[in-house]
């Protein structure tokens, strides 16, 4: 009863805590809907602002990425599941297709121009391809019809999401603590926005707390 408390208690701040940070990713993101070229982040990539192809694949990233986080957030929710299990699948093949062929691919793209040099490149590709990899091991799993691999799949592809939110979370952390340089922020937090995701991810499903998360 103990244990069964203390998850419940720790799931409801995991959710508070997220629910703050999709706030403040949706007030980020709010200014990019003029599609102007030199709005927050795009201040500072003046080297490939002109290119459509980067360019496009930003604002595509930009925009599904927060469908994708109140997707997830869904595919969790207990009573959403029970009451309305049509919603629940139709919303789940919404983001499995959004993020396999747009939102991925589109962050693939961006990874190769991210700031920082080769280091954040390499982790902003190598959490492109396990976000891409855990997503489809989900879509494989649902559609052999084994339910538990899938749900133990969509966490890790949900805590790959959520990247979006602890990238910016840890480098609120680091710059009120440390103050690095810019691009040193970059790319220490290119690695420690999702590392720590996943590997909680599979502590979770390690330690056979998943079914009871995918219950909610």
């Amino acid at each position: 009863m103990v244990r069964r408390n203390t998850l419940k208690v720790t799931k409801f701040l995991a959710l508070v805590t997220l629910l703050f940070f999709s706030f403040l990713m949706l007030r980020i993101t709010l200014p990019y809907l003029s599609l102007e070229r030199d709005v927050r982040f795009l201040q500072i990539k003046r080297a490939v602002i002109d290119n459509d192809g980067w360019r496009t694949a930003f604002f595509v990233h930009v925009f599904s990425s927060i469908f994708l986080l109140i997707a997830g957030f869904t595919q969790f929710f207990s009573p959403l599941k029970k009451r309305y299990s049509a919603v629940h699948k139709l919303v789940g093949k919404m983001y499995v297709v959004i993020l396999l062929f747009i939102s991925g691919p589109a962050g693939l793209i961006m990874a190769f121009y991210a700031n920082g040099g080769w280091t954040s490149q390499l982790a902003f590709v190598t959490l492109s391809f396990f976000w891409l990899w855990t997503t489809a091991k989900a879509w494989l799993a649902i559609r052999d019809r084994d339910f538990v691999s899938h749900g133990e799949w969509m966490i890790r592809s949900f805590a790959l999401t959520l990247s979006a939110l602890t990238l910016r979370a840890w480098k609120f952390v680091l710059v009120m603590i440390l103050h690095p340089p810019p691009m040193t922020l970059y790319m220490i937090v290119a690695w420690l926005g999702w590392i720590p995701n996943l590997l909680l991810a599979e502590w979770l499903i390690r330690k056979q707390y998943a079914p009871r998360i995918l219950r909610g």
